[in-house]
């Protein structure tokens, strides 16, 4: 569970995350605890601070949740910052571009990043950091490209934080002048408050969702440096009209920049590598919107 958006579990010596792999066990990047040291955090669903603000007194006797609740993110929140400012100062050292990579469960994310690769092998050290729920297939599929992947499992939590990107951190070879791509977890939701140290954000939205996309999940639109329109060979077969697309992402987010992209035609890629590009040298992107 994650401690924050209540998705999980917590023990009482801090988060722990399951892996799923080992029956009746909980991992964190490898260090199993007893499953019977869980303790749950009852919390109500998206019980964030704006509603914690004005909630409504706890009846006499009971403990104030609410209000602990949003204690209890704050600190969780600021914790995390922290952290992610240290993995950002520790990547900058090396200068090492981190990219997180966010979208809705199947959106292309790996399929995307492969091809990514592929087309990037030999030009710059590059390696991966993979967040599923369960199962190391798509750190499988990161390594046949070559590249160094590691699979961090969230079990029953639904996002990365910069405490597990740290902990990876020490699995990867170093990055001089290299890149490092963070694949989060599949969820429009909670990895929008959780910083990583990435550098930018980039947003898969695929032609396969509803346009509506970013007015239902406007945090993470919000936060996106940039957005792309994945499965673009999809769309002569669907009824998504990618000009309203970009005016409801341009409503929540004007500065975000659009790219329409195929990881299986090879469309928008040569404008995804060069806004990797442009990232890497900390200029602004040259791409115009297409």
């Amino acid at each position: 569970m994650c401690s924050v958006c209540g998705c999980g579990v917590t023990t009482a010596d801090g988060p722990r995350h399951d892996h799923g792999q080992v029956p009746g066990q909980v991992r964190v990047l490898g260090h199993a605890r007893p499953a019977a040291n869980l303790v749950h955090v009852q919390k109500p669903p998206h019980a964030h601070a704006n509603t914690h603000a004005n909630a409504d007194p706890a009846p006499p006797g009971s403990a104030p949740l609410p209000t602990r609740m949003l204690q209890l993110e704050q600190d969780l929140l600021r914790g995390n910052d922290e952290l992610a400012g240290h993995v950002r100062h520790h990547l900058r050292e090396q200068h090492t571009t981190a990219l997180n990579l966010v979208s809705s469960p199947g959106s292309g994310k790996t399929t995307l990043l492969v091809e990514t690769l592929r087309r990037l092998a030999g030009r710059w050290p590059m390696a991966v950091i993979e967040g599923d729920q369960h199962t190391s297939l798509d750190a499988e599929r990161i390594r046949e490209t070559g590249v160094a992947a590691v699979q961090i499992n969230t079990g029953k939590g639904c996002h990365l934080d910069a405490r597990m990107v740290h902990d990876a951190l020490h699995d990867l070879p170093p990055l001089p002048d290299g890149l490092l791509f963070i694949e989060n977890v599949g969820n429009l939701v909670c990895p929008a408050a959780f910083d990583l140290g990435e550098q930018a954000r980039v947003l898969l939205f695929s032609v396969t969702e509803g346009e509506d996309k970013p007015l239902k999940y406007a945090d993470m639109f919000a936060t996106a440096d940039l957005v792309l329109l994945s499965k673009c060979d999809l769309l002569p077969y669907l009824r998504f009209d990618v000009a309203r697309a970009r005016e409801l992402i341009a409503r929540v987010n004007p500065d975000a920049l659009v790219l329409p992209v195929s990881a299986t035609t090879g469309e928008g890629f040569d404008d995804w590598l060069a806004w990797i590009d442009a990232r890497r040298g900390g200029a602004s992107t040259p791409c115009a919107q297409a």
